[in-house]
């Protein structure tokens, strides 16, 4: 029993040596200017560098070789690791590793950055939007539930809700390219490796297995069929009580 007693201690008295240490990170970044909702409850190792007016909220996590900007907005429960953010970037509820995010850009809820993800500036990557080892540039957007994997997105393109690039064969990872001023309507699959050229449009529902021309609308879909008076036939009609 008393030995017992003593390993409790000991792993008591080491734990409060951590959280002390880790207090002690919080309060240094406090005297540089960083704000925090709740400085008790922040996780940030000692490699991480954070800029002067940031906003750190309860229960994120700050780790390795991670650079903050000034101004950014950490929002709660998100994580950092490895990666650089720049200066006035906004991050809700989001998950970056390995990553780099541009000036300006908002990330979140719920996005998810994986390694070698590249965000240029005033870009959106919306709620549960995943990016993988790609480049997104200058005032694009992929606002909510968009897969963006091994691809190269430009500046001013649009990605609707539920675009999917289709990066894996079940061999091999191939790349695309969606080039500026594209446009990509929702519940597209893009089957890599193609080419979306400037300014060109994808509609609704397409599924894209060819390079998109400049300037080109590319419609990928079966027309409609009506089958006039088929419930009734069936019998399936559902009688109000």
């Amino acid at each position: 029993m008393v030995q017992k007693n003593d390993t409790i201690e000991r792993i008591l008295q080491e734990e409060s040596k951590k959280e002390q240490d880790r207090l002690r990170i919080n309060l240094k970044h406090i005297e540089s200017g960083v704000r925090f909702l709740d400085w008790k409850n922040a996780y940030i190792d000692e490699t991480v560098v954070i800029g002067e007016g940031t906003f750190i909220g309860p229960g994120v996590v700050l780790k390795g070789n991670t650079v903050i900007g000034k101004n950014c907005v950490i929002d709660q429960n998100s994580r950092i690791e490895n990666s650089k953010i720049s200066d006035e970037v906004s991050i809700q509820f989001s998950v970056i590793v390995d990553s780099e995010v541009g000036k300006g850009s908002k990330i979140g809820p719920f996005a998810y950055l994986r390694p070698n993800s590249k965000i240029g500036e005033d870009v959106k990557i919306g709620d549960f939007v995943e990016v993988k080892n790609s480049t997104v540039g200058k005032g694009s957007k992929a606002s909510h539930l968009t897969y963006i994997g091994d691809s190269d997105i430009g500046e001013g393109v649009n990605l609707g809700c539920g675009v999917i690039f289709v990066n894996y064969d079940g061999i091999n990872k191939h790349r695309s390219t969606v080039e500026d001023g594209a446009f990509i309507g929702c519940n597209t699959n893009i089957i890599s490796p193609v080419t979306i050229s400037k300014r060109a449009y994808v509609a609704a529902g397409t599924t894209v297995t060819k390079d998109v021309p400049e300037g080109s609308l590319c419609i990928g879909r079966e027309k409609e069929v009506f089958i006039e008076g088929w419930v009734e036939r069936r019998g399936i009609i559902k009688e109000k009580k």
